[in-house]
């Protein structure tokens, strides 16, 4: 009878299996990408000679000119800069991931509906809500219900045995899910911080040159370099600060996002359990 019960296990393992075609961006391909491009701009739009003084970079930047002044941050620049396009992308292609996982409709209304299905025991109603919502939260509950169906018909296990394996066919079913929702929300976090101590090593590099310019000058007042040193400290601060603003927002609302499908599944998958466990 042990394994009258345990065969069909693996059979709603099909309905969370959708979700990985949708895994996200490779990393290891789109970073290395992003940093050509960073370094493309960084060279031949921010270098063009038309934001600088008669076309002369050791000229300086034009008044005014934002493209020449960024340039003159040197070259922690272009790793700043790949920090923010990274930043910015992976934000975009979460948001796009997440939205999809959301599935059709809202997921208050979803809940609240399966609840009320499961409420009078229509259970193949509510796998059908679960092919309309084509979300992560039905692909979970769907697996949890067909589970639910497989057990309803077995004798072979008592009432906590199957509650038992009812609660790890839904544990199972939202481990498939959860880790396609939070990949690359990581790097995000990572670069949040990391940001921060690139624009700070620009910073030191700036300064150094500010003062080694002050020391060559033999104590008198050289300006133009001494500024030149300065602006660039300043400039990689600006860059690092913001783009890690940026990141720790976006990891926020990222995180926040997945924390409520989560709650929702658990939502649900509770309700399972209680209907179960009031009807078998």
């Amino acid at each position: 009878m042990e394994k009258k019960a345990t065969t069909p296990a693996p059979a709603p393992k099909p309905a969370t299996a959708a979700p990985k075609g949708s895994g996200g961006l490779n990393p290891a391909l789109v970073i290395p990408l992003l940093f050509v491009i960073a370094l493309v701009v960084y060279m031949f739009v921010l270098g063009s000679p038309d934001h600088f003084i008669d076309g002369d970079l050791e000229k300086g930047p034009k008044p005014g000119d934002y493209f020449g002044i960024v340039h003159e941050g040197g070259p922690i620049v272009p790793l700043l800069m790949t920090c923010f396009l990274i930043v910015l992308v992976f934000t975009i292609e979460r948001i796009i991931t997440i939205g999809k996982a959301n599935g059709t409709g809202s997921i208050d209304s979803f809940v609240r509906k399966v609840k009320s299905l499961l409420d009078k025991n229509q259970v193949d109603e509510a796998i059908k809500e679960c092919d309309k919502q084509k979300g992560s939260v039905g692909n979970v509950i769907k697996a949890g219900l067909i589970k639910y169906k497989q057990l309803a018909l077995d004798n072979g296990l008592d009432k906590e045995q199957k509650l038992a394996a009812l609660q790890k066919e839904v544990d199972e079913a939202t481990t498939l899910e959860l880790p396609m929702l939070q990949k690359n929300l990581t790097i995000i976090a990572t670069l949040a911080g990391a940001s921060t101590l690139i624009a700070l090593l620009g910073t030191v590099l700036g300064m150094i040159k500010a003062f080694a310019a002050l020391g060559a000058s033999g104590g008198a007042s050289d300006s133009s370099a001494l500024a030149a040193g300065i602006s660039e400290a300043l400039i990689n601060t600006a860059i690092g600060i913001g783009t890690s603003a940026i990141a720790t927002v976006s990891y926020a609302y990222l995180n926040s996002r997945v924390d409520d499908l989560t709650y929702s599944i658990d939502e649900i998958g509770l309700s399972i359990q209680q209907n179960f466990a009031a009807h078998y």
